[in-house]
């Protein structure tokens, strides 16, 4: 299994890395821990040691759970074809259920990941029809930094309290491709109390587009999206937050490493 740091600090993860190697590896689990929640919830054990990132992302699955980490990321593909090598954002990797971006002839052969803030935190929720090992009927990774911990450019401003942190949400199984929902993301960034929480969870159901199938109704979806977000945002805000936030705040004190309705780590 082929992980290693770059010369320019971005991460590689080889396709063929299977999901177990990927969770365990030391460079995943110190700098990139959401990733490693998402490669621990695919599943049983025993088909992590088989299944592959690459697998899980060129199958393009909206459920893939490995994806909505990788959204949070900010990851690229690198693809490899008869053109020679390219590298493609991962949101642009997605382009339907069960399609991607590669072109005939051409194969995965390495995800990348840019440098991880100090201060980065992450938590990696899904909704399934069993405890452990289910495909997702809805999941949700929330990753969170602190600006401080980036070098601002000359002249830039201190940012204020409203602005100091920097956030992702990203969605599976509730569109033809995993999702972002920028609008949540934006409305944390200026407001992170507890009603600024809801209302980021809310914006994250409205940025999903669910269909009824055989594992949920839309409507189910929907309603559980901003369930599993409002949970990931707190869970994350106790990550990066300092002081511990209060107890009627409304979070698990010791939120799961991967956790989620039904999911591994909780039940609703």
């Amino acid at each position: 299994c082929d992980i290693r740091s770059g010369a320019d600090g971005w991460l590689v993860i080889g396709a063929a890395c299977t999901m177990n190697q990927v969770a365990a590896h030391p460079l995943v689990q110190a700098h990139y821990d959401l990733l490693a929640q998402g490669c621990e919830s695919v599943a049983s054990y025993q088909l992590r040691n088989r299944a592959t990132i690459g697998g899980n992302c060129c199958h393009a699955s909206p459920a893939a759970d490995a994806a909505p980490a990788l959204y949070c990321l900010d990851a690229v593909a690198e693809i490899y074809g008869p053109s020679g090598t390219r590298r493609v954002p991962i949101a642009d990797f997605f382009v339907g259920p069960g399609r991607t971006a590669m072109r005939t002839g051409e194969f995965l052969i390495a995800i990348h990941l840019p440098p991880a803030p100090a201060s980065a935190a992450g938590v990696f929720n899904k909704l399934g029809r069993t405890k452990l090992g289910d495909i997702s009927m809805v999941s949700a990774a929330v990753y969170a930094w602190e600006h401080d911990t980036e070098p601002r450019k000359h002249g830039a401003a201190e940012p204020t309290d409203s602005t100091r942190y920097g956030w992702r949400i990203a969605l599976g199984a509730v569109g033809p491709t995993p999702l972002r929902a920028p609008e949540a993301e934006a409305a944390l960034a200026t407001d992170s109390s507890p009603g600024g929480v809801q209302r980021a969870a809310d914006l994250a159901a409205a940025a999903a587009r669910p269909i009824d199938d055989i594992r949920a109704s839309a409507a189910y979806r929907r309603a559980m999206v901003a369930v599993l977000a409002r949970r990931g945002i707190e869970a994350v805000l106790q990550q990066v937050v300092a002081p511990p936030l209060p107890p009627d705040f409304g979070g698990n004190p010791t939120p799961p490493r991967v956790g989620g309705l039904g999911g591994p780590g909780g039940a609703a």
